[in-house]
């Protein structure tokens, strides 16, 4: 196989352990070899960064192998060209193996150009998908809080969702804390409480509350009213730092926001364009 690259290295890494085989030496020549162990600590992948950089080392390869890859990433990708494989696409022949040997395959592979590299967004995408991911987990929880309220208003006989369309809109969340507190709901208090878009009739929702509610069911929906608000306040700080970090690409949001059926509600399915490609975010 014809070389292409003279200075390389190949990268196995492990939890603990990543093992740099470098691969150095004219084109029209066997190269030599120089193979090293180090830590994942911080400290172990400086030594790591002053070790390639003493070799002149141009190209680094690793393997997208669960978490384990990102820390190394981080600290050596503004030093070195990184290419990021799939495991599946430089998987080794058969045999013994060794991390010896793989970082070793890895290295003579990326020498050749025979890696595609993955694609890897620059940092600060990289913070935005993780902050629109979290987002998405909490909205999912917040979710399952609003339907364990939704069992045991049944389980009270509470016919709210009979009457509302949504129970956690202005009206119900009055309704809701209303019925939390313990408080005695009478026709003309009722009338304050729900908006004045609301379709029902103050005598159908009167109607809808009149339930068998007990302590256990306050205090059921307490816990869930109570996760439900707070997973409301983390989602609405997320939302205030991804707005943030989606400062330098508000062009890009505002075309985005113009596809029908798109908006800014639909933060997880946006993406945004870099030098290299698009990037969902």
């Amino acid at each position: 196989m014809e070389a292409m690259i003279e200075r390389c290295a190949g990268l196995d890494v492990h939890q603990e352990t990543v093992v740099a085989c470098v691969l150095f030496g004219p084109l029209d020549k066997k190269p030599k070899t120089s193979i090293e162990t180090f830590s994942t600590t911080t400290t172990g992948l400086l030594a790591l960064s002053d070790w390639l950089t003493t070799l002149q080392v141009s190209d680094v390869v690793m393997e997208s192998t669960g978490v384990y890859w990102k820390p190394i990433w981080n600290i050596l990708e503004d030093s070195f060209h990184l290419v990021l494989a799939n495991a599946r696409h430089v998987k080794n022949v058969p045999g013994r193996k060794t991390d010896v040997k793989d970082a070793e395959w890895l290295a003579k592979l990326l020498r050749c150009g025979l890696i595609e590299s993955n694609f890897v967004p620059p940092e600060d995408i990289r913070d935005l998908r993780d902050l629109t991911r979290y987002r998405k987990k909490l909205i999912h929880h917040r979710t399952s809080e609003q339907n364990r309220i939704h069992k045991i208003l049944q389980d009270a006989n509470i016919k709210l969702t009979s009457v509302l369309s949504d129970i956690f809109g202005v009206s119900g969340r009055r309704i809701l804390e209303a019925i939390l507190n313990g408080e005695k709901i009478e026709t003309d208090g009722l009338r304050k409480m729900v908006d004045w878009r609301t379709k029902a009739s103050i005598t159908d929702i009167a109607s809808a509350i009149n339930g068998r509610i007990r302590r256990h069911h306050r205090d059921m929906l307490r816990y869930h009213w109570e996760h439900m608000s707070y997973l409301e306040k983390a989602i609405e700080e997320l939302e205030k730092q991804i707005d943030q970090l989606l400062s330098p690409y508000r062009k890009e949001v505002e075309l985005l926001d113009g596809i029908p059926g798109v908006n800014k509600g639909c933060r997880d399915y946006f993406y945004c364009r870099d030098g290299r490609g698009y990037v969902r975010i």
